[in-house]
């Protein structure tokens, strides 16, 4: 299995979980918090990042698991 972050995204049923450069969603949920919720769990297992898109679907949040390639300073 390939290692992708995983997006929750705007869907015509819900909201998606879709891994980066899937055409088809792993999953599709009712809310975005139960699609955050599977995202994030994907994103542990796999180390990697969930994005989190508004109903715009531009990004408004991201949270990484594993390691970080741009860490914050400080």
């Amino acid at each position: 299995m390939t290692k992708k972050n995983q997006h929750v995204v705007p869907h015509k049923d819900g909201w998606a979980v879709k891994g980066a450069g899937n055409a088809k969603a792993t999953a599709i949920h009712p809310t975005q918090q139960s699609a955050i919720t599977q995202a994030r769990d994907i994103a542990r297992n796999q180390g990697t990042e969930m994005l989190i898109h508004g109903t715009n679907g531009r990004i408004r949040e991201r949270n990484t698991y594993g390691k970080d390639p741009y860490p914050p300073e400080g």
